[in-house]
């Protein structure tokens, strides 16, 4: 028995779902998003989302759960949205945008421009005496994961002081440096 996949979901004001054979297509005032579905049930009661499976073998009892969580996130994404936060810790690192264009400097010899989605927005936080901070902000949490998620494999946080680039909150396994 799935546990996710036996929740409802429940669609807030200023969101239209569409039910169609095989597609979901969810629009509110963020975005339009659609999600092709197989081996499960799709029914809009009320106010509510509610996915059933057809059958109970492996194959259908692992789509449950997945189906229900992508179109919670659909719903979600296009009622409030997400935001993750990233920061660049270390001496000289720095970040500013033009419009979609995000320019990073990690201290390689080069600056690392990067061209982002139109569906994300990014916002760059330089303040003094605080560490920079990216801000991405889409409906789509898939690629707003992935955006971070390449910004991140530029200079991923080493263990011994901490520099790199990482989430807001991530806490960092901190080894021992030599010993003298």
């Amino acid at each position: 028995m799935s546990r996710v996949g036996n929740n409802p979901i429940l669609i807030p004001d200023g969101v239209n779902v569409q039910i169609n054979p095989g597609e979901v297509v969810v629009s509110g005032k963020l975005g339009t998003m659609n999600q092709s579905y197989d081996c499960v049930v799709v029914e809009q009661k009320d106010n509510q989302i509610v996915v059933t499976r057809n059958k109970n073998n492996n194959e259908h009892k692992s789509k449950h759960g997945l189906y229900r969580s992508l179109f919670a996130n659909m719903v979600k994404g296009v009622s409030e949205g997400f935001t993750i936060e990233l920061e660049l810790v270390g001496v000289g690192y720095r970040a500013s945008n033009s419009g979609q264009k995000l320019e990073i400097s990690l201290g390689f010899s080069h600056n690392i421009v990067l061209q982002l989605p139109n569906e994300v927005k990014v916002e760059t936080i330089s303040e003094k005496g605080a560490n920079p901070v990216i801000k991405l902000t889409s409906f789509d949490k898939q690629l707003v994961g992935m955006v971070a998620a390449k910004i991140r494999s530029f200079r991923k946080p080493e263990p011994y002081k901490g520099k790199g680039v990482r989430y807001v909150g991530e806490q960092i396994r901190r080894k021992a440096g030599k010993s003298a």
